[in-house]
């Protein structure tokens, strides 16, 4: 066991901060496959935003399209082992990912570079920032 329970809460403070966040990572993104809002909230801050080629976007409206139903994702894997570097109360978690969404009825799948800055703030990892870069064809 990692010390690390799915909702980020570290159970003392001598885990492996890298191992935390990796842990943290994962069940996160279990939380996006899983489609449930609430659980992916308390995985982020509340300041938590998403940037990509459209822009910056606050994180509330990704997660008020999963609470409609309006974006589902049914996969989310990562390829290789992610980067993750822990300075201090803050982490960078760097990987590609592939995953499946389906938006509008329309599914799409994307294959991007991601990183994701996290912050621990009561013993918990939160992520308020993810920035999100497609991977270029070959």
């Amino acid at each position: 066991m990692d010390g690390t329970g799915t909702d980020g809460t570290a159970a003392d403070g001598t885990e492996n901060a890298e191992a935390e966040v990796r842990a943290v990572s994962a069940a996160w993104a279990a939380a996006v496959v899983a489609n449930d809002a609430e659980a992916i909230r308390r995985f982020t801050a509340e300041e938590w935003v998403m940037v990509s080629g459209t822009g910056v976007a606050p994180g509330e409206r990704f997660l008020a399209l999963v609470a409609s139903g309006a974006l589902t994702h049914s996969a989310m894997e990562l390829v290789g082992e992610p980067r993750v570097r822990v300075h201090g109360d803050t982490a960078l978690v760097t990987g590609r990912v592939t995953n499946t969404a389906h938006y509008a009825g329309e599914r799409h799948d994307a294959d991007e570079w991601t990183t994701d800055v996290f912050v621990r703030r009561d013993g918990r990892w939160r992520c308020v920032l993810t920035h999100l870069t497609p991977v270029a064809g070959d």
